[in-house]
């Protein structure tokens, strides 16, 4: 990390406090793009860093099902209430709950570049099956707009790293060639949405109180010379989408497989004989059941 990087670790762990800020304000996701994402019918997913379950929620609309891990008890308890459907646990990307080869898409919405890519990155190929695949997306301020510059003006906004991660999986030799499609959409904003927008980004969540709300005041005097009073106004987005398909170490896995089968099959399955392939669900992730 250079010193003109922000401080990775610091910012990661900012969310918990704006939470409710982060579930109000942030948007979900275009069903288009998220369609694109996991490729087809139904599937099983984990995603990662999931937050408060804006990207969950529309994956378990379109009919995935859909695990969870978020390494924030605060977010992770909003989500477990907004889509209490779904298994969900306090987990990190680095160390993944689940068994080799058990998950068609491992997906992370708005926070691949929080992970620590030297971990996470193999552990993600790990959970996957043969032709599975990763999925990344961003939801970005679109810039072109007049109004939206001067918001980020006025915010500072230090910018998600998805042309970053791009790059990591690209470099990787764990995954085939990424793809990429950009989406957009616009997002219904009043005063009090903008300013939960804006709590809810780690580089404002993190700053002292005064500082915050010294941002946080530019933003609610920024609105009342552009917004529309009740009425509102329309923030649009740059939806960033990349996806990659495992490159299958079959020899590897299989190997590996066969020393953890033990450790992961409940004990109803080790007297039948019966090892799983991680297809059935309630033998997924071991913490999940």
């Amino acid at each position: 990390m250079t010193d003109e990087q922000p401080d990775m670790l610091r910012l990661s762990q900012s969310f918990g406090a704006v939470a409710d800020a982060y579930d109000r304000g942030r948007p979900s996701y275009p069903a288009d793009a998220v369609e694109w994402l996991l490729d087809g019918e139904a599937k099983v997913v984990l995603e990662l860093g999931a937050g408060t379950g804006k990207l969950t929620r529309v994956m378990v609309d379109q009919g995935h099902a859909v695990f969870a891990t978020e390494k924030d008890p605060a977010m992770l308890a909003v989500l477990q209430d907004r889509v209490p459907e779904v298994s969900a646990k306090v987990a990190g990307a680095e160390e993944i709950p689940a068994n080799d080869r058990s998950v068609d898409v491992v997906v992370a919405a708005q926070a691949f570049h929080w992970f620590d890519h030297d971990l996470a990155v193999p552990e993600m190929a790990r959970v996957l099956k043969p032709g599975g695949h990763v999925a990344l997306v961003w939801n970005s301020f679109d810039q072109r707009i007049p109004w939206v510059r001067k918001l980020v003006q006025v915010t500072g906004e230090w910018s998600a790293t998805s042309g970053t991660s791009h790059g990591v999986l690209t470099g990787s030799d764990l995954f085939g060639e990424v793809e990429s499609k950009t989406f957009a959409f616009w997002q219904d904003v009043t005063r009090d949405t903008l300013v939960d927008i804006v709590a809810s980004r780690s580089y404002i969540a993190s700053l002292p109180e005064a500082e915050r709300e010294t941002k946080l005041g530019a933003v609610r005097a920024l609105y009342d010379d552009y917004g529309r009073g009740h009425d509102g106004m329309q923030l649009p987005y740059v939806v960033e989408c990349f996806r990659a398909k495992v490159i299958d170490q079959r020899d590897s896995a299989v190997e590996v497989a066969s020393e953890s089968a033990t450790e992961w099959t409940p004990d109803a399955s080790q007297e039948s004989g019966f090892v799983s392939d991680g297809t059935d669900t309630d033998m997924l992730l071991i913490d999940f059941k």
